[in-house]
């Protein structure tokens, strides 16, 4: 079977759901403002468009990352699915719906699907035994202790009954129709490596689990729960109406599917290439049309997320240069399909060099002169000259090269095109200088030239202020609304971008008022916003390991902030590990503010103070070897460490450089709090803490096994 290629007037793209193990960052909301903005665009061109985002909350992972929070799944799952639409409404993002996986539209759906596979005869009971990776909810092929190759954690053996999918039988069937659909998967990298897996031979895979029961019943086998891919991979289908016996919905279903692009993390290229569209072709639905693969968004070298402590999250950035600051840096500055690097100095460099001082300023310019000399009324103009028809027709040309170069997720193209037209109109502006009358030209004719230049200025950023709206809605609201046009919105329902031509700006349209746009943003923006993601790593400190009973309990959507910072990671094995009693007289926590390393103060004459077993718990103290010891520039107590944890591996900062030679360390097991969230400094991320004795002379002393224990073995 082949995907549609129906030509009607309608387009359905979604997001990847997120997974609710953890609280969203920038790297989904890159995702999710791709997605916005080709909505946008499309609905511009007067396209009937469905944007579809929501969350994926079933599955083992959940189930013990609520455990660990001290909730019920359904609670953790609800808090966290709140952060993310909470956060996309914050952005003012213009999805037409947002399903979670736990909504029973979405059970429906799920279980018709599974039932219609089952009844055609490509599911079948069996049992498995084998790797899994609870991280990735993924199987893999391996003796025990094979190491996902996605995430690099230790996956664990599973025995179990489940259903399987007949996988296999679809080998052929999808290399035929890659070829038949050229364009199906993106970018070429997405491809090959798709091809490749496929031609490598495929399995049968297990599309049931037994082992927990946080998922969606198997129809007439309840002890069994659906495999959380096949149920969220159905997201796509359930959200529009696939399972129900609503007329209308069903309707929305027979109008939109297949869908036109389903865009994802590069990460699960396999899943949305190979099983979902196996699982149409075995159910008798049409495929998708493309699968579009963005690139990682990295932070300090790394992919941004939350097990290497190295997330930004949006609202950083929203609250110091706004929403549309960001949205352009994203697009602007990441080719689609690659990887890209995200950091606060090259954020704010792109925010003054392009919006503050390009389009900003042009805009600031033109407004602020057709008020000052002709009252904010655009003028009459005499004929073009030279100057206007080059910059006419330079503004044609980025009309003709924006298009085609967004609607092929090439946007950083997109973007220098039409950036090329702000620095010509701001060189067209400067070149003719309205603002200045030379001594021998008349008033009459000075008027003149500043109706025309004024007038063809303004058209240019008429139709920079169009093509962009997708990309900077809010900014380019106020654009429109100063050069005397109306609500772009309203522009946008009425297909503006369809037959967007030079010549749009009438003269007698009044202006409305200017209005600074983007303000410069000072020296100390990259200080503040570093000051801010520092305080919110602080206060995920300080919840998770400040009270057993966290201010989440009373405000259900700051869940989040009480989960440990390394929940998802891979559960290693446990074992019981002896400490030698000799060298730990009294552990204590570090005090506030101090660094995320040993703590060395002094023992105490005090009581102890006592905790439940529930509290103790939640501390996830794990085995790791030093890898790499070093000292930190300019930091008299500071060590940089490398720790191998076998699932695993991290940096952390210990405040151990008095007391420890770094190439004495080398090799060296040790006991690490493995879930303290991430703290930064001297610009370095700190990923756990060391466990150390404190010696009443305030020297430490690391702890240590007499017995050999392996990497990531856990202490209880």
């Amino acid at each position: 079977m082949t995907n549609s290629t129906s030509s009607q007037n309608r387009y359905y793209l979604t997001t990847p759901i997120y997974y609710v193990n953890a609280r969203p960052h920038l790297g989904h909301a890159y995702s999710t403002i791709v997605c916005d903005a080709i909505a946008r665009r499309k609905r511009a061109q007067g396209i009937d468009t469905w944007f579809l985002t929501g969350t994926d909350e079933h599955g083992q992972k959940i189930e013990r990352s609520a455990e660990l929070a001290g909730r019920t799944p359904g609670e953790f799952a609800a808090a966290i699915s709140a952060e993310f639409r909470g956060l996309w409404d914050r952005l003012g993002l213009s999805y037409d719906d947002f399903i979670r996986t736990t909504e029973e539209r979405h059970k429906r759906g799920v279980q018709k699907l599974f039932a219609t596979l089952r009844d055609k005869g490509f599911i079948y009971k069996g049992s498995y035994t084998g790797q899994y990776c609870v991280s990735d909810e993924a199987y893999v092929d391996g003796p025990p202790g094979t190491v996902c190759p996605d995430c690099g954690r230790v996956t664990e053996t599973v025995s179990e009954e489940n259903y399987f999918f007949k996988l296999s039988a679809f080998e052929r069937k999808l290399l035929e129709f890659y070829d038949a659909n050229p364009g199906f998967m993106g970018p070429e990298s997405t491809r090959r490596e798709v091809i490749s897996f496929v031609r490598g031979g495929l399995k049968d895979l297990s599309v049931s689990r037994t082992s927990f029961s946080w998922g969606i019943p198997v129809p007439g086998d309840e002890k069994h729960v659906v495999y959380v891919w096949l149920d969220a991979l159905a997201n796509y289908i359930t959200a529009l109406g696939y399972g129900s016996d609503d007329p209308k919905e069903q309707a929305r279903f027979e109008k939109f599917w297949p869908a036109d692009m389903h865009l994802i993390g590069k990460e699960i290229s396999r899943f949305h290439c190979v099983y979902w569209p196996a699982f149409l072709m075995a159910a008798g639905i049409p495929t998708p049309r493309s699968v579009k693969a963005n690139g990682w968004l990295l932070f300090d070298q790394g992919k941004m997320s939350k097990s290497k402590g190295n997330i930004v999250r949006a609202e950083t950035v929203q609250e110091i240069l706004g929403a549309d600051a960001l949205r352009y840096f994203l697009l602007r500055e990441i080719p689609f399909g690659q990887d890209g690097s995200f950091s606060f100095d090259a954020l704010v460099q792109r925010y003054n060099s392009d919006l503050a001082n390009g389009y900003g300023n042009l805009v600031s310019r033109v407004v602020n002169m057709v008020h000052k000399y002709f009252g904010g009324a655009v003028p009459e103009t005499d004929a073009e000259t030279a100057a206007e028809v080059s910059l006419r027709e330079n503004a044609e040309r980025a009309i003709a090269a924006f298009g085609p170069e967004f609607d092929s997720l090439n946007f950083s193209e997109a973007l220098k095109a039409l950036w090329t037209l702000v620095a010509e109109t701001d060189g067209y502006l400067t070149a003719n200088a309205p603002w200045k009358k030379p001594a021998e030209r008349s008033e009459a004719d000075h008027v003149l030239l500043q109706a025309r230049v004024l007038v063809t200025a303004a058209e240019a950023i008429r139709i920079i202020t169009a093509l962009v709206y997708p990309i900077l809605p809010d900014s380019a609201a106020k654009v429109w609304r100063q050069l005397g046009q109306g609500e772009i919105a309203e522009a946008a329902k009425k297909s503006f971008l369809t037959n967007l031509t030079w010549g749009g700006l009438k003269a007698g349209i009044q202006f409305g008022e200017p209005a600074p746009l983007f303000p410069r943003a000072e020296k100390d923006a990259v200080e503040r916003m570093q000051n801010i993601e520092d305080q919110n790593s602080k206060s995920v400190i300080e919840a998770a390991g400040g009270s057993p009973e966290p201010a989440a309990k009373a405000a259900a959507a700051r869940i989040a902030a009480a989960v440990p910072a390394h929940i998802e990671a891979a559960k290693a094995p446990e074992v019981h590990v002896a400490v030698p009693v000799a060298a730990v007289p009294t552990v204590h926590a570090p005090a506030s503010g101090a660094p995320a390393a040993v703590a060395t103060e002094a023992a105490t004459a005090q009581e102890p103070q006592h905790i439940s077993i529930d509290d103790f718990v939640k501390v996830d103290l794990r085995v790791a070897q030093i890898l790499v010891a070093e000292r930190v520039p300019k930091a008299d107590k500071l060590l940089r460490l490398e720790v191998d944890l076998g699932y695993e591996k991290r940096q952390i900062l210990a405040g151990i450089a008095q007391f420890y030679e770094p190439e004495k360390l080398i090799g060296r097991k040790i006991v690490i709090v493995a879930n303290l969230a991430p703290r930064k400094m001297r610009g370095l991320e700190s990923n756990g803490m060391l466990l150390a004795a404190s010696l009443p002379d305030g020297a430490p002393v690391l702890a240590g096994f007499l017995e050999e224990a392996p990497l990531g073995a856990r202490l209880k």
